[in-house]
């Protein structure tokens, strides 16, 4: 489980095709703190299995199945990615709960900027996820943990702060960005328990 707070940005250094998907190398610092080979990592918010890792990179395979959900796909050398470690059991949950499932891939229509030099960013989900995504709810974009400002018929929009565009890859997302997009799992739970209780 992960919190959506990215804990840095890595550069993409290698990508391989291989015969079980995509293998990337990924440079990397903060994250490798206590962490061993099998050990989880998320990039752009999905939970990848650290297969090798170096004093300052980390290399991860990503499945034909991840990469038909995610942006991961499009990747190439010097791309930056955003990275966080799952969360500890007696760690703070600071943003919301994210499992670095990826539920699928949204385009961005606009970015404009704010008055106190943020960002707002308006997203077209995958259609299906529409349901899922409510006004003032959490959404996981890029593995970001974020409030969802607004909704507008088949889109909806988050306001990015300075220090978000900071820390993470977000300030470089303009029209036409594919991002990765994981919705609140309890909506889905919800909707799960509300379909039984229904038949």
């Amino acid at each position: 489980m992960f919190t959506g707070i990215i804990e840095e940005i890595g550069t993409v250094r290698e990508v391989h095709r291989v015969e079980s998907g995509v293998r990337m190398r990924i440079d990397a610092h903060v994250v490798l703190d206590d962490v061993h080979l099998g050990d989880s990592i998320a990039v752009n918010g999905v939970c990848l299995t650290a297969t090798e890792l170096a004093l300052d990179s980390v290399t991860v395979d990503a499945v034909p199945e991840t990469l038909e959900r995610s942006n991961l796909g499009g990747l190439v050398v010097g791309d930056v990615v955003n990275l966080e470690r799952p969360m500890r059991v007696d760690g703070r949950l600071d943003g919301h709960i994210v499992q670095g499932h990826v539920d699928g891939v949204g385009r961005v229509v606009r970015a404009g900027p704010t008055d106190n030099g943020g960002v707002v960013v308006e997203v077209r989900p995958a259609a299906p996820l529409l349901r899922y995504i409510v006004e003032k709810g959490s959404i996981t974009i890029d593995g970001v943990s974020l409030t969802v400002a607004s909704l507008t018929g088949d889109t909806f929009s988050v306001a990015l702060i300075p220090h978000t565009l900071e820390v993470t890859n977000l300030g470089k997302l303009g029209p036409d960005a594919e991002v990765n997009l994981e919705v609140d799992v309890i909506a889905k739970y919800v909707e799960r328990l509300m379909e039984a209780h229904q038949r």
